[in-house]
C-alpha cells in the first residue's frame, strides 16, 4: 500500500526551489558573552593522529634585520580534532578567496619554495 504525501499548496508557493523537500538548517545562536579577543601576527601548527593544535602569538622582534632570531610570544593554543581542522581549513580557505576578490591577492615571499621544500621532504627526498 502505498500513501500520498499531500501538500499545502500555498506552503509549496513561498518556497524557494532548494527548499522543498530539503530539511530546515538549523539556527545557530552564538553566545559572545565570554568572549575575549587576542592579536595574533604569527601562527604555527602541529598534529598527531588524535589532534591538531594551532599556536597563536605575536612577533616581539622590533628589527629583524639586525637579527637572525626572532622573539615570539605565544599567547594561545587552540586544539581541535580533525574533523573541526578540516572544516576550519574550509572555512578559511574561503574567506580569504572572498579578502582576495575584494582587495588583490595576498602574496607570502618564500611561502612557495618552503611548501616545495615540505613536498620534497615528505617525500624522502633531500630537501
Amino acid at each position: 500500500m502505498t500513501t500520498k504525501k499531500t501538500t499545502n499548496k500555498a506552503d509549496e508557493a513561498s518556497a524557494t526551489p532548494s527548499e522543498i523537500g530539503a530539511p530546515a538548517a538549523p539556527v545557530v545562536n552564538w553566545d559572545d558573552s565570554q568572549m575575549r579577543t587576542t592579536y595574533a601576527n604569527v601562527v604555527n601548527a602541529s598534529s598527531t593522529r588524535e589532534e591538531v593544535t594551532l599556536f597563536f602569538g605575536s612577533n616581539q622582534t622590533w628589527n629583524p634585520s639586525a637579527s637572525k632570531e626572532f622573539d615570539v610570544r605565544l599567547e594561545e593554543r587552540i586544539i581541535l580534532n580533525p574533523h573541526a581542522a578540516k572544516r576550519l581549513f574550509v572555512l578559511m580557505g574561503a574567506v580569504l578567496s572572498q579578502y582576495e576578490n575584494r582587495f588583490g591577492e595576498i602574496k607570502l615571499d618564500g611561502l612557495a619554495a618552503a611548501a616545495a621544500a615540505g613536498a620534497q621532504k615528505a617525500k624522502g627526498g633531500d630537501a
